[in-house]
């Protein structure tokens, strides 16, 4: 991890302590947004002043240099020791806020998420003002999501952490496999093959990432990282690599029916390779593998026990969208709202992506903490069409992230939403509304005919916010008949459409929008994430608006 990623993680604990222990919302806020630009800041702050990150003020500045020197700072350990960590505990459940988890703790001596599950469920807290059944009904859920998400992670964070240990050992031949290769949204553990000398193996014991050494051999070693994940390190033999790749990259159920396909030609499949008694048929490459297994190569992605074996034999497997067909990004922030870059810094990164074109898509005004106005989203119009000029090659598209309100509305009349050029509208609030209810205020949304993508569309957070209730085959069936894509939204503790709802909105005809909804430069590359999701649902490059090229766009956009 970074030294911007562990400090943004300190800060935002000091931010949530102080917010517990009574502070001023304002601070709290500046702490939040000032944790959000040390983590997204293109440059390593242990190696900068700190004070050139947007955001930072001197009194921050303090603490982060602190920070960086012992692990900590003094505020931080004084906000430690006044907050139980009881109340801690309680706030890390999706949807409990500070107030309740202080009273809960306070008034009925509730320290954990086990002893707040068992008062539900005894009824313990029947009749408590503010915990209505419906409140009660999304805290045993917020329990479930948060025991669940205390074994994994989502994938930005494995990601990050297999590519730092994949760039530490020396190797012939190196690679992430596992759930992580097949691009899930959270990740367990994270397995890396190798091929190596065994010596590797006290190279990896020794690495500053290193926590705990779980177990340790010469062919394979176990280490707990110091951000609580598991690696599992393998040494593989060279003529091996394709066979190993194909086992330990699963799904446990795609193996499975593998085997069961090789075993019925009276052959062995296993990590080793593909046998016929002593004879080997294919063990070097994956792609050997598959062939003489008489089926097309499966992208990782796919190796879910899906239908994706029955199309490969059938050799029906669509051409699956790749990273480098995205011609652009149509839901990125700037520092208008709530982003950390310039418009022009954010700009100039697009353009220098090779992008085709680039949406600016700031929040509107029904987000009120974002401060947006009318004159602001013009005055903004005005210096995107001076960088146009700037950027000939790429279409810089002047947008807005819309807040699609309780009833369906949107923040602007379409007198207003028909001067910009693409309109992304999102769920920001009232995230408890019945399924009845959403899935109206969805339809309403996609009815709206200057709505042009449905953003980050379940609303969830990974480990934070649950996926909010609606119907999503109706939802569906409104977008594909209005022309409303929706977003794949790659910003990883999002994920959202998550891969089965791709699929299923696939089903209904849907097109789609991998975006990064960058806030800073670093996430743009992000959109690899949501290529895997779209891969997971068997996407080709027509089923993705951002893959078109740019006149079949503004067609689709009616613009």
């Amino acid at each position: 991890m970074r030294a911007n990623e562990e400090a943004a993680a300190a800060l935002q604990e000091y931010a949530e302590l102080f917010a517990l222990s009574g502070g001023d919302a304002f601070r709290v806020r500046s702490y939040q947004k000032a944790a959000k630009a040390i983590a997204g800041f293109p440059e390593d702050i242990s190696e900068v002043d700190v004070r050139g990150v947007p955001g930072v003020g001197e009194a921050i500045a303090k603490k982060m240099e602190e920070f960086l020197q012992r692990g900590s700072f003094r505020q931080l350990d004084d906000l430690r020791g006044r907050v139980p960590e009881g109340v801690r505990r309680l706030t890390r459940v999706p949807t409990l806020g500070p107030k309740t988890a202080i009273m809960l703790f306070e008034d009925y001596g509730i320290d954990s998420t086990v002893a707040l599950g068992e008062a539900i469920t005894s009824g313990r807290l029947d009749g408590v003002k503010g915990l209505g059944p419906k409140t009660l009904a999304n805290l045993l859920k917020g329990i479930e999501q948060l025991e669940q998400a205390g074994r994994r992670v989502h994938i930005g964070v494995a990601m990050s952490l297999a590519e730092q240990v994949i760039g530490s050992l020396k190797a012939e031949r190196i690679a992430y496999a596992g759930s992580l290769r097949r691009m899930k949204d959270t990740i367990g553990d994270i397995d890396i093959l190798a091929v190596a000398p065994e010596s590797v193996m006290a190279d990896f014991r020794a690495q500053p990432y290193v926590a705990d050494v779980i177990a340790a051999g010469d062919k394979k070693t176990s280490i707990r990282t110091t951000s609580g994940v598991q690696v599992d390190l393998r040494l593989i033999p060279a003529g091996s690599w394709g066979a190993a790749m194909q086992y330990f990259t699963g799904s446990k159920e795609h193996n499975v029916a593998i085997r069961e396909m090789a075993v019925k030609k009276g052959w062995k499949l296993s990590e080793y390779g593909l046998f016929e008694g002593e004879r080997v048929i294919a063990a070097e490459s994956e792609e050997d593998i598959y062939e003489a297994l008489g089926m097309q190569f499966v992208p990782p992605p796919m190796r879910e026990d899906g239908g994706e074996i029955k199309a490969a034999l059938r050799g029906e497997l669509p051409v699956l969208v790749e990273l480098a067909d995205l011609k652009g990004d149509l839901h990125t922030h700037t520092d208008l709202t709530d982003g950390i870059a310039s418009l022009e810094d954010m700009v100039a990164a697009g353009h220098a992506r090779g992008y085709a074109y680039y949406a600016v898509t700031d929040h509107a005004p029904d987000l009120a903490m974002q401060r947006m106005t009318l004159d602001k989203a013009l005055e903004q119009r005005g210096r995107v069409a001076e960088l146009q000029k700037k950027y000939p090659t790429m279409r810089i598209l002047h947008g807005s992230e819309l807040n699609i309100g309780p009833d369906g509305s949107v923040d602007w009349p379409g007198e207003v939403l028909r001067e910009f050029d693409v309109c992304v509208a999102s769920v920001h609030s009232h995230f408890g509304m019945s399924r009845d209810e959403m899935t109206r205020r969805f339809i309403a949304a996609c009815d709206n005919p200057y709505v042009d993508i449905i953003g980050h569309p379940t609303t969830r957070k990974i480990g934070k916010r649950p996926s909010v209730d609606a119907d999503w085959d109706a939802v569906f069936r409104a977008a594909a008949r209005t022309g409303t894509a929706m977003e794949i939204d790659s910003y990883p503790d999002r994920s959202d459409l998550p891969a089965d709802l791709v699929r299923l909105a696939k089903h209904h005809g849907v097109k789609f929008s991998i975006d990064s909804d960058s806030h800073a430069i670093p996430h743009l590359a992000n959109q690899r994430f949501g290529v895997g999701i779209a891969q997971r649902a068997w996407l080709t490059g027509d089923d993705v608006i951002n893959t078109w090229p740019l006149d079949r766009l503004l067609t689709f956009l009616g613009r």
